[in-house]
């Protein structure tokens, strides 16, 4: 079973993509299913995950729209305002679909790295682990010591982080690589969180080679295992830096050490026991 365990789909038409580019053709437009589907069939993926990508609860009920016309869609992680104690009701509705399984709120662009610490938001996440969701961790290396303070207040709470927690490949520094390097290692230590093997063709200059990659891969496979780690395209945001064919080639490449039972963990079987995917 092969899973792209993140992906997006968006119509910038719809008007709540905040963060998007007017002028970057890249992203600025609109992709679906049959956009994707010509990569999952050459790739051989299965199933795929649907992340938010819009900071609204219409962005959850779009995304779980296409998923019930989608078979390869087989969770959906959404969003909703932690701010606002009364979308706890929204929640709650959202979860009852059966391919709803988790959420993300968008830390990455808060301005305030201590948000997530707030009092106020805190029933986002209590509510998140007792109706059995994930919670997706989209930040930044600077955010690390706030997600371990997060994960430990909520040991129950099943987190993912997006994107290796994005760490800074473009312009390589070995003070940064290793704060990165040991706050992963902590988080993977220290809680029983999982990790996306995604993005690090964005993160990285625009000549990237695999190699340049390679002690970010590792190191993250080696802190947290294969059974917490799982590959994800990141499409079509990866599309920046590389065609989904490319960052797949790239990341088989990154993995061909790994063992048979290691590849099929990171590759698919991670993703499906984190997701509780029924395939």
């Amino acid at each position: 079973m092969q899973i792209d365990a993140h992906h997006h789909f968006w119509n910038p038409a719809r008007g709540d993509y905040d963060w998007m580019p007017e002028d970057n053709t890249t992203l600025n437009r609109a992709y679906g299913p049959a956009d994707l589907a010509p990569h999952l069939a050459a790739a051989g993926i299965d199933a795929t995950i649907l992340v938010q990508a819009a900071p609204s609860i219409a962005e959850s009920e779009y995304m779980l729209g296409i998923a019930d016309a989608t078979p390869h869609v087989a969770a959906v992680t959404g969003w909703v305002d932690f701010e606002n104690a009364a979308h706890q009701d929204a929640l709650a509705r959202l979860a009852g679909h059966p391919k709803f399984r988790g959420v993300r709120p968008m830390i990455q662009d808060i301005p305030d790295d201590d948000w997530m610490l707030r009092e106020d938001v805190r029933w986002g996440f209590d509510a998140i682990t007792a109706l059995g969701l994930r919670f997706e961790a989209l930040g930044f290396p600077r955010h690390i010591d706030n997600f371990l303070t997060i994960f430990t207040r909520h040991p129950e709470m099943k987190v993912v982080i997006d994107h290796c927690m994005k760490p800074q490949i473009a312009a390589p520094d070995e003070t940064a690589f290793r704060q990165w390097a040991d706050g992963m290692a902590r988080l993977a230590r220290e809680t029983s969180a999982f990790c996306k093997f995604s993005a690090l063709i964005t993160e990285a200059h625009a000549d990237w080679q695999t190699e340049d990659l390679r002690p970010y891969a590792e190191h993250v496979i080696t802190a947290f295992g294969a059974e917490r780690v799982m590959w994800g395209s990141d499409w079509p945001v990866c599309r920046l830096a590389g065609e989904y064919t490319e960052w797949r080639a790239a990341a088989l490449e990154l993995t061909a050490g790994c063992s048979d039972a290691e590849r099929r963990a990171i590759y698919g079987g991670t993703a499906q026991n984190f997701y509780d995917l029924d395939l």
